[in-house]
């Protein structure tokens, strides 16, 4: 929502709902700056949280993408830049051209200079590598040093450093996965009814034809890596090229594959908040306060209410009626590093270990080895047991 235009394709809140408060943050990034990064996002942000309490006023931070919110709520990120500040550079992103790299060799360079995060790191892992080597070539110093100086000070923690504002809370809107998925296939739909094809048509025309036509079509950087624009890539493209019936079957291909994308991403803002926010270890975590959303005929009592009176409750210093969400911490090691020799892939995480040993390639692998041991042991045994001059048994 940082760039400019595209309001449908972003899900930008609607003007009349932007005249009810103050909002910030939005259409204010070029759409073909492709180098904003979180810290270009955070290092924006955070002037305006401190403006807005200087006010006497209360942020509420609106997401949406948590990796984001996740970069106000901790110190976490690093910033390579000699002089901060709130716009990307106008020149080339390092970390884009790095990956521009093979992975193998991304991964040899990583280790030369910073041979811990090498380790923490998946070879395949394009985007992390090139950031930490990026980190190591801007600084001088190893990515690794800076994040164990970050959970060292006060009030860090194994997944970064001190909680920026003690006393935030989260409120975690959620709802049953089966209400969420409909919802989601129905947002799409009144996004079509919107103009969201006349908005990606126009874009498209302006922006991304010269590219697609020149092969530099990037769908992992900027405006261009959010939802919506890889799954009408194929339409936009063919569109007046193709049959009618074709461009029809196209449109059709791209709605289902937005709504599948859509209830997709949904699934893993739900594990990041579980995963980042409530298992997170160490003191320095908000407490979580859940609401039930599947049912909209019950938002005044399942959400608005629940959610007036713990913030109230926030702003008095007294504890909120409700109940902070809770859960076990896991034994889970996600930087284990296990190879495995069957397959010849190198597999990190405890529980990526787990789902590989689980998975079709590596069952069919151990399968076959089983089979030629079986085999050769065979073989052994009648070797082993033939008589003195060669011959076999009866």
């Amino acid at each position: 929502q940082v760039y400019k235009g595209l309001d449908i394709i972003t899900n930008k809140v609607s003007p009349q709902e932007q005249r009810l408060c103050r909002h910030h943050m939005i259409s204010f990034v070029d759409p073909l700056v492709s180098n904003y990064t979180v810290v270009d996002f955070r290092d924006r942000a955070v002037p305006l949280i401190s403006y807005i309490f200087a006010r006497d006023k209360i942020p509420i931070v609106v997401g949406g993408t948590n990796y984001y919110i996740e970069s106000l709520l901790w110190k976490v990120l690093i910033n390579t830049k000699e002089k901060p500040s709130s716009a990307p550079r106008p020149d080339g992103d390092r970390k884009v051209e790095l990956e521009q790299l093979d992975s193998a060799e991304l991964h040899r360079r990583l280790s030369q200079v910073d041979p811990e995060m090498a380790a923490k790191l998946h070879p395949h892992d394009k985007r992390k590598v090139a950031r930490s080597l990026q980190v190591f070539e801007e600084t001088g110093i190893p990515h690794s040093e800076f994040l164990h100086q970050q959970q060292e000070e006060e009030g860090g923690g194994p997944l970064g450093g001190p909680l920026k504002y003690p006393h935030s809370c989260i409120l975690w809107l959620h709802a049953d996965q089966a209400a969420l998925d409909a919802r989601l296939e129905k947002r799409v739909d009144d996004m079509v009814a919107a103009g969201l094809l006349e908005e990606l048509r126009d874009f498209h025309r302006r922006y991304n034809q010269e590219k697609v036509a020149e092969n530099r079509q990037d769908y992992q950087h900027g405006i261009f890596q959010s939802i919506g624009f890889k799954e009408f890539h194929e339409y936009l493209i063919s569109e007046g090229n193709c049959s009618p019936e074709t461009s029809a079957l196209l449109l059709e291909k791209g709605i289902q594959a937005l709504k599948q994308v859509t209830k997709r991403y949904a699934r893993r803002q739900n594990k990041w908040v579980r995963n980042r926010f409530l298992k997170r270890p160490g003191p320095n975590v908000p407490p979580v306060y859940g609401l039930e959303v599947s049912d909209l005929q019950r938002w005044e009592e399942d959400v608005l209410k629940p959610a007036l009176e713990i913030v109230e409750s926030f702003i008095q210093g007294r504890e909120p009626p409700a109940e902070p969400l809770r859960m076990e911490q896991d034994e889970e090691n996600k930087r284990s590093h296990r190879v495995c020799e069957l397959c010849d892939r190198l597999i990190i995480g405890d529980r990526e270990w787990a789902a590989h040993t689980r998975s079709k390639s590596h069952l069919h692998h151990l399968k076959k080895r089983r089979k030629l041991e079986a085999s050769g042991h065979a073989g052994q045994t009648v070797g082993d047991s033939s008589d003195e001059d060669g011959s076999l048994p009866l």
